[in-house]
């Protein structure tokens, strides 16, 4: 027989073929540059047994949607006709060439073997390879490779265990796409087109909407808006202070403060004059307490963590952890799981590790005395596992980045599977006159996961004398204090990864690609913490220009290049991909690539384009979750066989004209806001 397999990526092919080739793989050219054909021969299981082999890969999506060229200009129809313009699906003009690869191998095979990445949007590209194959072998017989990592062994029982292709998670990208292409290209049009003439700064800009980019601008700009509107307040606390043991104790009320000056004093002038000086221990008590290995590392965790303790971007974090995996380094790093099975095995993967000059003895420590099975989150994908290391790397193998990205993955790994970190709080509460104030102390007994996790802490505290319940002490120092609150800060990245994230706006795979493309998008900037004070107002940047004539991007109607990826809800980065939410445009940003210290100020237009919605007064905003979240639910429906792709798209579609033709019809609020911000 001959059979047929084709992976998502070239590197891929490359590290399949030869882990089932066994080194014995012949390499040939095709018309891409970028692509090889890997000829060996391996046994598969019945029906088809001993095989040739013949392994090929495309690079990311092969097909892409786009309107009829009748629309695409900029003023060739009104924007709202763009909700229900026919839309086309055609090989794309760079991925001919590799269409016509797989319809050519395909002409010999009697099989075809999908190994695309194991998501929504992997079963999409395997379906677009699969009718690209029937057009060369109607007969051909499809199968699909469940894998999660590209560890020897793991490629080896995907081949042998295949499973059939889930054609509605196929739906639901197909669905998700047409969506984000009609909704991208009607709202960028209106806004690009109707607020031209409200600010000279936009004369020929593009102002780009995309339904999961409007979300997370709107939560930067709400920050933004709370900081500006904070007024501070004073408030008044009493403290006290003991001297037990040569050691100064200080406890606190209570009551916390109050915002009353005269309460306060009149509340400590009663302890003074009753309180002759002196207080009674209530109580002390100690008790175990335990501080938490982490849960299994999903991708949004990654990110978060990434952006919080490694000083990149979650955009650079995952482009990392994307090319680790390729390299067979860690498993797939895109999953919501946060739970490894029972039947696992945790402790070889763990022996891997007991080389490493940082790590390896801790490793070692967990293996000779029994790791402890990682606790269980709430979440599974029944897809994939938590991201883990599969194989090793030293520093000479990677990059100091990649480096990073590893070692973070590899800790996490070993903490989840060691003991939690144990000690012993003490709190001690002191009664003066009728007011209670307390104090508290803690002694770590046992680092555990710690040993090995140096992004948690957890110390001890000063130890405490050992107090007497009922005994009386003496007070050194009894004051009242003053205080002032503080304006929350602005967002951080790993704050808004944990807001898109709990809100449902993109996936734990697309949450990155869409900060990053507000930023490119010049809606918003990263700024170091700190570094100015309180802006007082948001940043003003030049927005990116339009372009003219027959303009491509779903902005204005064409082919988007923003490829949507990930669990049904569009992501960004994986080939070439039509109509995920416009064009971004312009530069990246001095500042994008910051890190987790930076916090995300609003530029002028991305204010003005949030207040402008706002004061629309939507049901449910553009700049708010809700609407992307129900289209999410939708989505998922699709997957589970509760609606088909025609009902969410016309359901969709249905609820974004709605709040189209509102926004159309109010569009001198916009424009209002827009003079406001722009052109002061």
């Amino acid at each position: 027989m001959k059979i047929l397999c084709v992976a998502e990526k070239p590197s891929i092919a490359k590290t399949v073929a030869n882990i089932l080739g066994g080194g014995r793989v012949t390499t040939r050219n095709t018309d891409s540059p970028f692509i090889k054909n890997y000829d060996f021969t391996y046994r598969f299981p019945p029906p088809w047994g001993e095989a040739d082999v013949t392994m090929t890969s495309v690079v990311g999506h092969i097909t892409a949607a786009d309107f009829t060229p009748e629309v695409r200009q900029w003023h060739s129809c009104a924007p709202a006709q763009l909700f229900h313009s026919q839309v086309i699906v055609e090989v794309a003009d760079d991925k001919k060439n590799v269409a016509r690869n797989i319809k050519s191998e395909s002409r010999w095979a009697q099989g075809l073997m999908i190994w695309t990445d194991c998501d929504r949007e992997g079963e999409h590209i395997g379906m677009e390879v699969c009718r690209i194959a029937r057009e060369g072998n109607p007969r051909i017989i499809v199968k699909r490779a469940q894998f999660s990592n590209l560890e020897r062994d793991h490629i080896r029982r995907a081949a042998q265990h295949p499973r059939e292709i889930d054609e509605r998670l196929s739906d639901a990208v197909d669905a998700r796409i047409e969506i984000d292409l009609r909704l991208g290209a009607a709202f960028t049009r209106f806004q690009t087109l109707s607020l031209k003439d409200s600010a000279r700064k936009l004369e020929n800009a593009l102002i780009s909407y995309g339904s999961c980019q409007f979300p997370t601008l709107g939560f930067i700009v709400d920050r933004f808006k709370r900081v500006q509107n904070f007024r501070p307040e004073h408030f008044w606390y009493i403290k006290v202070c003991v001297n037990k043991d040569g050691i100064d104790v200080h406890f606190n009320w209570k009551r916390g403060h109050m915002f009353d000056r005269m309460a306060v004093t009149l509340l400590y002038e009663r302890c003074m004059d009753n309180g002759a000086g002196e207080g009674r221990i209530v109580s002390m008590i100690r008790k175990p307490t335990s501080k938490w290995r982490p849960l299994s590392l999903t991708t949004v965790e990654l990110q978060r963590r990434g952006a919080l303790f490694l000083g990149m971007s979650s955009k650079k974090v995952m482009d990392i952890a994307e090319s680790l995996y390729t390299k067979g380094f860690i498993s797939y790093p895109r999953t919501e799981t946060d739970q490894f099975s029972d039947s696992m095995d945790l402790v070889t993967l763990i022996r891997k590790q007991t080389v490493d000059n940082n790590w390896g003895d801790f490793a070692q420590n967990l293996v000779n005395s029994g790791i402890r099975h990682p606790r269980k989150g709430k979440h599974d994908d029944h897809a994939h596992p938590p991201i883990h290391p599969v194989a090793h790397v030293s520093p000479p193998a990677v990059d100091l980045d990649h480096h990073k990205v590893y070692t973070l993955i590899a800790r996490h790994f070993l903490a989840c599977c060691s003991e939690d970190a144990k000690g012993e709080t003490t709190e001690v509460v002191l009664d003066w006159a009728g007011e209670r104030f307390s104090t508290t102390g803690l002694r770590v007994i046992e680092r555990n996961y710690l040993d090995v996790y140096p992004y948690d802490r957890w110390t001890s505290s000063q130890p405490l004398p050992d107090f007497v319940q009922g005994e009386l002490v003496p007070l050194k120092r009894a004051t009242i204090e003053e205080g002032t609150t503080t304006a929350p800060s602005y967002l951080t990245e790993p704050e808004l990864i944990q807001l898109m994230d709990a809100n449902g706006i993109g996936t734990d795979a697309t949450i990155a690609d869409h900060i990053e493309t507000i930023l490119k998008r010049q809606y918003a900037v990263k700024v170091p913490k700190g570094a100015n004070g309180r802006f007082q107002q948001p940043i003003d940047i030049d927005p990116p220009k339009r372009s003219g004539g027959n303009t491509r991007g779903g902005a204005a109607g064409g082919r988007g290049r923003g490829r949507g990826r990930g669990r049904g809800r569009g992501r960004g980065g994986r080939g070439d991909r039509g109509g995920h939410d416009s064009e971004a445009g312009g530069d990246k940003l001095k500042g994008g690539g910051g890190d987790g210290q930076k916090e995300l100020i609003p530029s002028t237009l991305g204010a003005a384009l949030v207040e402008g919605y706002d004061e629309i007064g939507f049901d449910k905003s553009l700049t708010k979750p809700f609407l992307r979240k129900d289209m999410e639910a939708m989505m998922k429906d699709i997957c589970e066989g509760r609606k088909t792709r025609q009902q969410v798209v016309r359901e969709s579609i249905a609820m974004y004209e709605e709040v189209f033709q509102r926004a159309n019809g109010q569009v001198q609020l916009l424009r209002q806001a827009c003079r406001r911000y722009l052109d002061r």
